[in-house]
C-alpha cells in the first residue's frame, strides 16, 4: 500500500507543480497570442465536455474515461509552432495552463451530474502535454528544427513521432497508475462459497501485463487522436484556427463509432450473462458461479498475456461454460462437474458447445466450451483457463480447507487435466487478493 500511494502521490503531484508553474507564469507575463489560447481553450473545453467512459473490461472496477477531442486538441496546441505562416510565441508553461483551464471548464458540467473525472485521468493528460511541448517547443523556437528539417515530410513525421512517444509516455503513466491503485491490500480471500484462506504471500500486480493492456488500448482510438493532433497542428500552421473545426470532424466521427460499438458490445455481454444465469435459475449451478469464473479467468488471462480479443472469448466462453448442464435429467449436486468422470464431463462440455453455437456468438467461444474437458495438452489456452478456474471455484467451495486445498489438489492434477503455468498463474491472481466478480452490464 505504501509503495502504491507513493506513486500515485509522486504522478499527482508532479501534475501539480506543473499546473501551479503553468497558472503563475501566464497570470506574471500574461497571455502570449490571446486568439490562438482561448480557440484551443474552447476546443479543450468542449472536448472535455463529451468525454465518456467506456464500459469496463469483465472484473476491473470502473472503465477508461476517453476525451479523444481535448487530447487531440491539447496535443496540437502543444506542437503548435506557426498559425497562418507566422510563427507563435507562447511557451511551455501556457501551454500547461491552457490545457488545464480548458480541461477543468469542460468538467463543470460533469461535475454537477457527480460524474467529474478522476485525477489520474487529469494528471495523465498535464504530464503527457508537458511531455510533448517541452520535447517540440525549445527546439522549434531556437529554429534548430527547422533549420535541419524543413516544413516538409520530414518535419509531419517529426510531429507524428512526438506524438506516438507522447501516447507511449501515457500509457507508462497508465500502467503505473493502475498498479499503485490495485496494489494488495493484505491477505487474499476466496471467491466462492464465501470461504477465506490464504493461497500466498501478498505481491503487486505485475507491470508487464498492464503496460500491454494500456498499448492495446492505443491500437484503437488512440491512433487516431495521435493523428488528429498532427493534422491539426500542421493545418493550423497553414491554414490558421479555421482549421481546427474541420480536423475536428473526422475524430468526432470516429468517436461516435467507438460509442456505438461499445453500446453492442456491452448489449452482447448482458444477452450471454442471462444465458449463463439460466443454469442458475434452473438449479444447476451454484448462484454466482458462472460470473466468478468469468472474472478470475480474465484476471488469469490478463496474467498471461492475452489480448483483448482472446479475453473477449475468454469472458463469453467462461460465461457459458455450464450451459450444457441443462441438457441433463438430473442435476449435478452442486453444478460441480470437476468431480465428474472425464467421459462425462466431456460429453456435457459438446453438449454446451452445441448450444452456444447457436447464440450467434464467435465460433472461438464454441470450440473452448466444447474443450474444456480435453486434457489440457490438447486445448487451446482459453480452454485451460476455463477448466482450471472452474474446477478452482467448485473446489474451494465444496473443500474445507478452502483455497488452499483446492489449489493443491489442481496442483496434484497437472499430469492429464491442468496446465501448471494456468495453476500458477491462478494461483499469483489468488495471492493478490483475487477478483471482485461485477455482472456484465
Amino acid at each position: 500500500m505504501r509503495a502504491g500511494a507513493v506513486t500515485v502521490g509522486a504522478v499527482h503531484g508532479s501534475a501539480l507543480v506543473l499546473t501551479v508553474a503553468g497558472f503563475a507564469s501566464t497570470l506574471w507575463y500574461g497571455v502570449d497570442e490571446p486568439g490562438h489560447a482561448l480557440a484551443f481553450g474552447v476546443l479543450i473545453a468542449l472536448g472535455e465536455l463529451a468525454r465518456w467512459e467506456a464500459p469496463p473490461a469483465l472484473g476491473e472496477p470502473s472503465g477508461r474515461e476517453t476525451a479523444p477531442i481535448a487530447t487531440a486538441g491539447a496535443l496540437a496546441y502543444a506542437l503548435l509552432g506557426e498559425s497562418a505562416g507566422r510563427t507563435t510565441t507562447h511557451g511551455v508553461l501556457q501551454i500547461i495552463a491552457v490545457v488545464v483551464a480548458g480541461g477543468l471548464a469542460g468538467t463543470v458540467p460533469h461535475i454537477a451530474r457527480g460524474k467529474g473525472p478522476g485525477l489520474d485521468h487529469l494528471a495523465r493528460r498535464i504530464l503527457t502535454v508537458a511531455f510533448a511541448a517541452l520535447c517540440f517547443q525549445p527546439l522549434y523556437n531556437s529554429g534548430e528544427l527547422t533549420q535541419y528539417l524543413g516544413q516538409g515530410p520530414s518535419y509531419a513525421l517529426y510531429l507524428l513521432l512526438l506524438l506516438v512517444l507522447t501516447a507511449l509516455c501515457d500509457a507508462v503513466l497508465g500502467a503505473l497508475l493502475l498498479r499503485a491503485r490495485a496494489f494488495p491490500r493484505g491477505a487474499p480471500r476466496h471467491t466462492a462459497g464465501g470461504t477465506s484462506g490464504e493461497v500466498g504471500g501478498s505481491t503487486p500486480l505485475p507491470y508487464g501485463p498492464l503496460l500491454r493492456d494500456e498499448l492495446r488500448a492505443l491500437v484503437g482510438i488512440g491512433s487516431a487522436v495521435c493523428a488528429t493532433g498532427t493534422v491539426m497542428a500542421l493545418g493550423v500552421a497553414a491554414a490558421g484556427l479555421w482549421a481546427l473545426p474541420v480536423f475536428c470532424v473526422p475524430l468526432l466521427l470516429t468517436q461516435v463509432s467507438f460509442r456505438r460499438y461499445a453500446a453492442v458490445r456491452t448489449t452482447n455481454r448482458q444477452t450471454i450473462a442471462s444465458l449463463a444465469r439460466a443454469t442458475e435459475i434452473a438449479g444447476y449451478t451454484a448462484p454466482g458461479h458462472a460470473h466468478r469464473v468469468a472474472a478470475l479467468s480474465a484476471a488469469v488471462g490478463r496474467e498471461l498475456g492475452l489480448s483483448g480479443a482472446e479475453l473477449t472469448v475468454l469472458e463469453y466462453a467462461a460465461l457459458m461454460h455450464d450451459i450444457g448442464q441443462l441438457s441433463l435429467v438430473d442435476p449435478v449436486p452442486e453444478g460441480a462437474t470437476a468431480l465428474l468422470p472425464a467421459e462425462e464431463q466431456r460429453r456435457i462440455a459438446l453438449l454446451g458447445g452445441a448450444v452456444v453455437r447457436q447464440t450467434g456468438v464467435p465460433a472461438a467461444v464454441a470450440v473452448v466450451v466444447e474443450r474444456q474437458a480435453d486434457p489440457y495438452r490438447e486445448q487451446p489456452l482459453p480452454a485451460r483457463i476455463v477448466r482450471t478456474v472452474n474446477a478452482y471455484d467448485e473446489l474451494a467451495g465444496d473443500s474445507a480447507g478452502g483455497a488452499l486445498t483446492a489449489l493443491e489438489r489442481l496442483r496434484l492434477a497437472t499430469a492429464r487435466d491442468h496446465q501448471p503455468k494456468v495453476v500458477e498463474s491462478l494461483a499469483r491472481v489468488l495471492a493478490r487478493g483475487g477478483v471482485t466478480p461485477v455482472p456484465p452490464g
